[in-house]
């Protein structure tokens, strides 16, 4: 299969061609590595890759029904082991760390029939909304080589809106499925928290903010991931409820006419720029015109901004630091400047200092914020906000005067630079980022955010699908795409 014509097909489409004989997932792994060589140079997307262990087994996983077989896929370096594979998280710390077993995530990987080629990159353990790792080197956007990507499932991103693999694994604790998804012209959703398996080795991570998942260019593809790794899992401490239909099919099924609130401000300092605000105002005319009702709506944390930034930064402060704890001795490295970013050190030092009284006045915070974000789903079917309030920013650009900052000024500016995505982790709501817009300046990608209500990740799909027919956008792809090559 030719690169140029490996580019133009989804996830579902390569699968069908293969289900049908018309290629072999050798056929496709190879044009994979061929996207790797011609884009990866530029963007600095994909760590490591590999030999596809699926690749032989492609005819009997499609005879079994793996919906994804022979699909080329990637990993983010961090949320999920391979056995035999480096796990890096981003940081030197945990340079050379090899996973002895497969996650659970990983088990579902498999049994979709991906064929996993390699790792990309990732912010050092996943703690910021830009891929500028020190371990690995920034990544860079496709669409523009001087802006950030995105983070902290930048690397991923980058790989799929560059034409590398058609959908890629992504995590997010606070935005990161969605923030690089923005940023890179992709469609990315947030599960519902308990909609796919942490384990074995974690029950949760942050304390149920992070939720697994991934990135795709089209809303289909997106759909058939999360149908292969949703569930639960042995010994999990919780679970969401199984959906009633496969979410395969209910991307056929209309939305009905839905209630939907419009938030143009977030919580933080940070204004919405004019660009995106437009954006917005364009996308509640669209689906005003798809059936649905449309009204301004404000979005109650239940808390003050300042105590719901707090409160984020001592549970992700004081999970950071049994984390590097234990790597720091499975390593025989010092925790410092020579293995540790220093936002990272800075967080490690605050989460030191957080009391439990603190952490659980965090855990009463998160509860808060649940109820009060859950209760507007009582008169809305769904919420429409800008995913960022401003365009991709430059790479180096958040760690301007980061030496500074302790743990808790380094959150804050995460969260004021993404005012919009963290809210929805907290209450644990599914939340998408649809590509519908892009910058008549700039091209830049714009992407709006719509969040449902726990467990209705079945209504986010339905209105992406119908969006996605209403407004397509496959048609736009960056400035380093595999397919001019």
């Amino acid at each position: 299969m030719k690169l140029s014509e490996y580019v133009t097909y989804d996830a579902v489409g390569l699968a069908e061609l293969v289900a049908r004989g018309e290629v072999t997932g050798a056929e496709l792994e190879a044009a994979a590595l061929e996207a790797v060589a011609a884009v990866n140079p530029l963007i600095n997307a994909v760590v490591e890759t590999w030999p596809a262990e699926t690749a032989e087994g492609v005819g009997e996983a499609s005879a079994g029904g793996a919906p994804l077989a022979g699909v080329p896929f990637l990993l983010k370096d961090l949320g999920v082991s391979m056995a035999g594979k480096r796990v890096e998280l981003g940081s030197r710390l945990a340079q050379g760390n090899v996973a002895p077993a497969d996650s659970n995530l990983m088990r579902r990987f498999r049994a979709g029939g991906l064929a996993t080629i390699g790792r990309t990159t990732t912010p050092e353990f996943a703690y910021g909304i830009t891929t500028e790792a020190v371990l690995y080197g920034p990544t860079r956007n496709p669409w523009d080589l001087d802006r950030s990507p995105g983070g902290s499932s930048g690397g991923s991103a980058a790989a799929v809106a560059a034409g590398i693999v058609p959908l890629a694994h992504g995590t997010d604790a606070a935005g990161s499925i969605r923030i690089p998804a923005a940023s890179t012209g992709l469609f990315g959703l947030k599960p519902t928290r308990g909609r796919v398996s942490m384990g074995p080795d974690v029950d949760e991570i942050f304390n149920g903010l992070a939720v697994q998942g991934g990135v795709s260019r089209t809303v289909r593809d997106s759909a058939a991931l999360l149908d292969q790794i949703r569930g639960p899992e042995s010994g999990d401490p919780y679970f969401a409820a199984e959906p009633e239909r496969p979410y395969a099919e209910e991307i056929n099924r209309v939305p009905g006419s839905l209630r939907i609130g419009v938030i143009l401000q977030g919580g933080g300092r940070r204004r919405t720029v004019g660009p995106v605000a437009d954006a917005v105002s364009r996308t509640a005319e669209l689906v005003a015109s798809l059936g649905h009702h449309v009204e301004e709506a404000t979005l109650d944390l239940g808390v003050s901004w300042e105590q719901f930034v707090l409160a984020n930064a001592r549970l992700w402060t004081a999970n950071l630091v049994p984390w590097l704890d234990a790597l720091a001795a499975a390593s025989d490295r010092p925790i410092d400047p020579s293995t540790v970013q220093s936002e990272i050190l800075a967080g490690y030092a605050w989460g030191r200092q957080v009391s439990g009284a603190d952490f659980v006045s965090a855990l009463g915070v998160r509860n808060t914020v649940a109820r009060s974000v859950g209760r507007h789903f009582h008169r809305y079917d769904v919420l429409l906000t800008p995913t960022l309030p401003e365009l991709p920013p430059g790479l180096g650009v958040y760690a301007e005067g980061v030496e500074d900052l302790d743990g808790l000024g380094w959150l804050d500016r995460i969260f004021d630079r993404s005012p919009f995505t963290a809210g929805f982790n907290v209450a644990g709501t599914p939340a998408m980022s649809v590509p519908l817009a892009a910058d008549p300046a700039t091209g830049l990608p714009i992407g709006l955010q719509f969040a449902a209500d726990y467990g209705r990740e079945d209504t986010l799909f339905r209105l992406a699908a119908q969006l996605e027919q209403a407004a397509p956008w496959s048609h736009r792809t960056p400035a380093v795409w595999a397919g001019s090559h």
